[in-house]
């Protein structure tokens, strides 16, 4: 939205608008005025990175262009917790009994099953890096592995193993007294420097740099210096605390189950403070999303998921965009592949209207608020000029009729009288894709049809045959008189009359004429939309 709207970038009248707003806020309160804000997410690549993980990702996203509206610099960072242990091998991925001989290594040293990339880990990143700017997310992406066996972090372990008493009373703090920690305790682990598994204890500390360790499945011991050791690391509840001193986080939100009473959040947040001395960042929790007819939260551990890819063959980047913007973070939400995606994008048309005056909001609260959802569901800067609107419904019939051509889709409306301007036709084009891949791979089979090549007659009664007869001759043949599909439809209706058929057995009757099934698209916007001519050579038979 430009500045001459009264609603451009530092004007704090827009930020109530959205959630993203508040958050915004919510951190320049809290934090102070600052040069610079952080803002972070991340996630271990330990299989498939799915849509309910990138709703840490675009919750982030949209909180960084919140600040960035409000006139803030902001830096969005994402962790890749590529040096978390390999702990189970996901059921979707190939090659099972290979990955399982890796089980207990880092994640960043378990070969790709696919030889595409130099690791799994690695495999899993790509697809997302990959995928994001599509949405128009271009996060600064951060390798955890690299960053430990470089020992950045060489001092936030000493200082925690320094603190290890005061860790160990944060940590037990939630926990009752049969789950509190026991005997001697070290916040480091390690990774074998032998034969790269974790099966390893830590023996003693020096006091300084040295921490001495053994390993239980290759009998190596080792005294090694964190300035130089690649293969130790902290705990989680000390590692993601101490990221929040190291990299200065601002903001960041986590899911429920870490948002729980007791949660890692919640220890975090005092390891933080009292051991790194830095104050947890601003958060908020985000929901799980669930997939339509599915029970239970998606997880990469059991293969059972839905990619961003898998979002962008049925949802354009903004419509994807939409479900995330539209929704408060903390609310549960189903992303379908069914009929109900006919509805999201009626809903995204409806905010897209509303944002461009297309159509009145019942107030101004209201159109604040669904201008603010859209400006957040573009991927990139507003457009110039309002998209063309073509509903959902109707664009996958007309890809159907015309075979799934999608240029032909779109030459046929420019030729229908449709007021398309050159800068709407690749958004309208992405539209077409979704909608064929929908039509041809989700959609019901009853919402699927192919129209009849001529002579490619069906198998009717004398009287259905004579139905179609004039229905083509009294219809069809002057279907450009028709102002529009009402009128349309009281010829058709007429023809029924005349041949003492009722409307259902005539509809019946021309679907079967036109695409060999007993129901169909409306019948009267159906025939428009084929063309006169086209029509004239399926229904020539009768």
């Amino acid at each position: 939205m430009s500045k001459k709207d009264g609603q451009g970038a530092g004007n704090p009248e827009r930020w109530a608008a959205h959630w993203a707003d508040e958050t915004a806020l919510k951190i320049v309160r809290e934090k102070g005025e600052k040069a610079r804000y952080t803002c972070a997410a991340g996630i271990t690549p330990s299989g498939t990175v799915h849509i309910g993980n990138f709703r840490e990702i675009i919750s982030t996203e949209l909180v960084v262009r919140a600040l960035r509206d409000l006139g803030k610099e902001a830096r969005f960072i994402y962790s890749w917790d590529d040096y978390d242990v390999f702990r189970k091998v996901p059921l979707n991925m190939p090659k099972q009994d290979e990955l399982a001989k890796y089980l207990r290594f880092p994640i960043t040293m378990v070969p790709d099953p696919w030889e595409r990339d130099e690791s799994y880990a690695r495999h899993h990143e790509a697809d997302i890096e990959n995928a994001l700017p599509r949405m128009g997310i271009y996060p600064e992406f951060i390798y955890q592995a690299k960053r430990y066996r470089a020992s950045a972090y060489a001092q936030g372990m000493r200082r925690a193993l320094e603190h290890r008493d005061a860790l160990k009373e944060i940590l037990d703090k939630f926990r009752d007294d049969e789950h509190k920690i026991q005997g001697e305790w070290w916040p480091v682990s390690v990774f074998c420097d032998g034969c790269n598994r974790d099966d390893t204890a830590v023996d003693g500390w020096d006091g300084a740099w040295g921490v001495s360790w053994h390993c239980d499945s290759c009998g190596r011991r080792e005294t090694s210096d964190l300035r130089e050791a690649k293969g130790i690391k902290l705990f989680w509840r000390v590692d993601w605390p101490m990221r929040w001193e190291f990299e200065k986080v601002d903001f960041e939100p986590a899911g429920k189950d870490h948002h729980s009473q007791g949660g890692s959040f919640d220890t975090a947040k005092f390891v933080c403070k009292d051991v790194y001395g830095w104050d947890a960042p601003v958060s908020f929790r985000y929901d799980f999303i669930g997939i339509k007819g599915s029970a239970g939260k998606m997880s990469s551990s059991s293969g059972k998921v839905i990619t961003i890819e898998d979002l962008l063959r049925v949802y354009t980047p903004e419509v994807a965009r939409y479900l995330f913007a539209g929704t408060r973070p903390n609310t549960e939400f189903t992303i379908s592949f069914d009929l109900d995606v006919i509805k999201t994008y009626e809903d995204y048309d409806k905010t897209e209207r509303i944002a461009w005056k297309a159509e009145e909001a019942k107030d101004e609260a209201l159109y604040k608020k669904e201008r603010r959802i859209y400006e957040l569901s573009q991927p990139g800067k507003m457009p110039d000029l309002m998209p063309y609107q073509i509903p959902f419904r109707h664009l996958c019939n007309l890809i159907q009729i015309s075979g799934g051509d999608i240029e032909r889709t779109i030459a046929a409306l420019a030729e229908g009288g449709a007021d398309l301007k050159d800068s709407q036709i690749e958004t309208l084009r992405q539209r077409c894709v979704c909608a064929k891949y929908w039509a041809d791979e989700c959609a019901p089979d009853e919402f699927r049809f192919r129209l009849r090549e001529p002579g490619e007659g069906a198998a009717f009664s004398g009287a259905e045959a004579l139905a179609m007869r004039d229905l083509r001759d009294q219809v069809v043949a002057r279907l450009e008189t028709f102002a529009d599909d009402k009128s349309c439809a009281a010829a058709i209706y007429q023809v029924g009359e005349a041949h003492a058929m009722d409307g259902k057995a005539l509809f019946r009757a021309a679907y079967q004429a036109l695409i060999g099934k007993d129901q169909g698209p409306r019948l009267a916007n159906f025939l428009r939309s084929i063309g006169k001519d086209r029509l004239m050579g399926i229904l020539a038979v009768y």
